[in-house]
């Protein structure tokens, strides 16, 4: 019997014991960022990328088993499964060594073989197979009948039969394989006719390289191409070599016999193995594009995500614009839209002196203690004309990004919220709202609209959901939410809860006035021992009924810290943040069967911070006052940027000229960079010196080399 805990044992370098435990709890239903926090004794303090590499590595093995059983049941039917067979299919291990297995027995639609086989050749075809037949016109001359009139037409469907022989053979199969994984080169040639239509694909209209150097995103845009009917592509190891080894394999001496057998394996590999090889190599190399994106997009996004915040502050929001004028927002510290304007400080209607009554009357009226500004549209502009207003007191202006805000503003969910606004408001209002809390705000957009990442669109797309989902999932549950205060679409995301818990439990919050302490969500409408357990810890009360409320401490555990207080004769209120209290616990005195000290460690941990937000401390940037447009890049000059995205072949840098540069990964330091993700991350403050700027074609090439960054 096959043992899945030690095959994704062997695989992911991790013991039996932790395997086991891990897909025992994904069984019962844990989520992944519940078993990471809360489960560490069973898993051996698994992160949740290894956990996740269980479950993935287990997922792939019952699609193993579920395809193992049908192939099985399938050949038995036809009476075919021998015990060799038998033993050879449950052996396997690989979903493509278990096809070749079934493809002789694979229901087939009608082909040459198949006819040649009805004519009855079958007989003459294991003749030739033989190769020993010294005469084959006259073994050929007993199987003419009304359908088979002549020497050639019964050599021509013996050859066929064979072909399929050798296409079917698993031997056979694994040459070619092995051909196209060693030498095999990707062709991309132009469709003829489509050179101008086709003109951004102007690189491949005549491309060659070995598959195995092809980066994921030049595959996805040559994939592009070919989806848009630009471009044909193919993938072939050298056909002569390929050949004469299939030769090697069934061709056996020198009689017409062998010769009719050597054109049937070239007909085999031409008509059938390259074909079905060639597509196999096709759909292998766009899984591991699409991999290698997805993998790019969802780093992208989680840091993203956890971006700073500023926390609550009162905050006035700007949608910048010039002809329609800058929608102005005033909110309080939990978001709430307290008031909208409309200001025109730049031209055509250029009423800055009315602008700049507005802004301070507003900045008093709502005691505004920041400013964040939409980085589209007349973004640099209206950042000049805030920074020009001298307020009564000290008010720090943010450059906020607009990424999917148009699509948050015309979506159901900003509808809901706003009816009476249009979409110029609820852009305002996520501006706003971005800055005091990114990840809150941006649950709210399809991770897909973002606009982090390369080839989003050409890559599976329930993969690629699948993969943002756990993301944002993940960064939710590590910040920790507010359950108080946290919108429906945030607390969609606490482990445990989903769509409609989230909506329960909102409904619960508007009827009751609020949650006093966690006990309480037992009594939200389904919400389940199970759902309770994986939600718990992840959702914070300030202020409520229990301490330990508003920290990561799960209340399974809550126990544990009364017995902590209770030995050192205080109180639980006494000891949170109590540094001379806590450096007296002894967290092996706590240890039992089923609390180690990982558990109890993070225990401690979150009593000396509870409620700790991982996110790092936001900090005010600035372009460069002097470059505004594209036309004021030199090559030479060391600019401030902000990154705006990150991909595997370097990363885009804002400078403040509306137009991205392109640091290439060559250019981001003086070693070899084999991801730029070790070496910078989304929205980090960098300096860059401008490398060359392309007017005709708004391209700005960048270097980071040799830049002191702590500048």
């Amino acid at each position: 019997m096959i043992v899945f805990e030690e095959i994704i044992a062997e695989k992911t370098g991790l013991t039996v014991k932790q395997v086991k435990n891990t897909i025992e709890l994904l069984a019962e239903g844990a989520t992944i960022p519940f078993i990471s926090r809360y489960r560490k004794e069973m898993t051996g303090s698994l992160d949740e990328v290894k956990i996740t590499e269980i479950r993935d590595e287990w997922n792939k093995l019952k699609e193993l088993e579920k395809r193992r059983m049908y192939i099985l049941k399938t050949i038995e039917e036809q009476d075919k499964l021998t015990d060799e067979l038998r033993e050879q299919i449950e052996a396997c291990m690989d979903m493509t060594t278990l096809e070749d297995l079934y493809l002789p027995y694979k229901p087939k639609r009608k082909t040459r073989a198949t006819v040649a086989r009805d004519r009855g050749l079958e007989p003459l075809a294991k003749i030739l197979m033989n190769q020993q037949e010294a005469d084959i016109d006259k073994a050929a001359e007993r199987y003419f009948t009304e359908e088979v009139e002549s020497v050639e037409d019964a050599l021509q469907g013996a050859r066929d039969i064979i072909a399929e022989w050798v296409n079917e053979n698993q031997r056979a199969r694994n040459i070619v394989r092995s051909r196209f994984r060693k030498e095999a080169v990707i062709y991309s040639k132009l469709v003829k006719g489509k050179e101008e239509e086709g003109e951004k694909y102007r690189d491949y209209f005549d491309f060659s390289e070995p598959l195995k150097q092809c980066p994921s995103h030049r595959m996805l845009a040559m994939r592009r191409g070919e989806n848009e009917g630009f471009l044909k592509l193919s993938v072939e190891p050298d056909e002569e070599k390929t050949i004469a080894q299939l030769e090697g394999l069934f061709v056996k001496g020198s009689l017409e016999a062998s010769r009719q057998v050597a054109m049937a394996v070239s007909d085999a590999y031409k008509r059938l193995l390259h074909p079905s090889i060639e597509n196999e190599f096709k759909a292998l190399t766009k899984e591991q594009a699409d991999a290698e994106a997805i993998k790019v997009f969802a780093t992208n996004l989680r840091q993203l995500l956890l971006a700073s915040p500023l926390g609550q502050k009162r905050v006035l929001a700007i949608d910048p614009g010039f002809r329609t004028g800058c929608k102005v927002v005033c909110l309080d510290k939990q978001g709430n839209l307290l008031h909208n304007e409309t200001i025109f400080p730049h031209p055509p209607q250029s009423d800055r002196s009315g602008a700049v009554r507005k802004i301070s009357s507003l900045v008093q009226q709502y005691k505004t203690e920041a400013i964040a500004i939409g980085n589209g549209t007349a973004s640099r502009e209206t950042e000049r004309f805030i920074k020009l207003i001298r307020f009564p007191h000290d008010i720090e202006v943010y450059v906020v990004s607009e990424a999917g805000a148009s699509i948050y503003s015309a979506s159901k969910i900003a509808r809901e919220e706003f009816p009476d606004y249009d979409v110029t408001v609820r852009g305002a209002v996520s501006i706003g709202r971005r800055l005091m809390d990114p990840l809150a705000e941006l649950v709210k957009i399809d991770p897909k609209s973002i606009g982090v990442g390369q080839y989003q669109h050409d890559v599976d797309q329930g993969n690629l959901k699948k993969s943002l989902d756990e993301v944002v999932e993940s960064c939710v549950n590590l910040v920790g939410v507010n359950l108080n205060t946290a919108s429906k679409h945030l607390l969609t995301y606490v482990s445990g809860l989903g769509p409609a818990l989230a909506q329960n439990v909102v409904t619960y919050r508007q009827e009751q006035g609020g949650f006093r302490s966690r006990e309480e969500l037992r009594n939200v409408t389904r919400m389940g021992e199970k759902a309770f357990e994986q939600c718990a810890g992840f959702l914070r009360i300030e202020n409520g009924d229990h301490p330990l409320d508003n920290s990561a401490v799960h209340p399974e555990s809550y126990y544990i810290v009364s017995q902590m207080a209770e030995d050192l004769r205080c109180d639980v209120r006494d000891l949170i943040r109590n540094e001379e209290l806590i450096k007296q616990i002894r967290p092996e005195n706590y240890v039992t069967p089923q609390v180690g000290l990982p558990t109890l460690k993070d225990i401690i941990a979150e009593l000396e911070k509870p409620g700790r937000d991982p996110r790092e401390q936001i900090e005010v940037f600035e372009f460069d006052k002097d470059v505004t447009t594209l036309e004021d890049l030199k090559p030479g000059m060391e600019l401030p940027g902000i990154i705006t995205n990150i991909t595997r072949f370097g990363v885009f840098v804002d400078v403040g000229v509306k137009q991205d540069g392109l640091v290439h990964i060559s250019q981001l330091a003086n070693k070899f960079i084999r991801d730029p993700n070790d070496i910078v991350k989304l929205h980090q403050h960098v300096r860059v010196k401008v490398v060359e700027v392309d007017l005709p074609r708004n391209r700005i090439a960048l270097s980071m080399k040799g830049i002191d960054q702590k500048k």
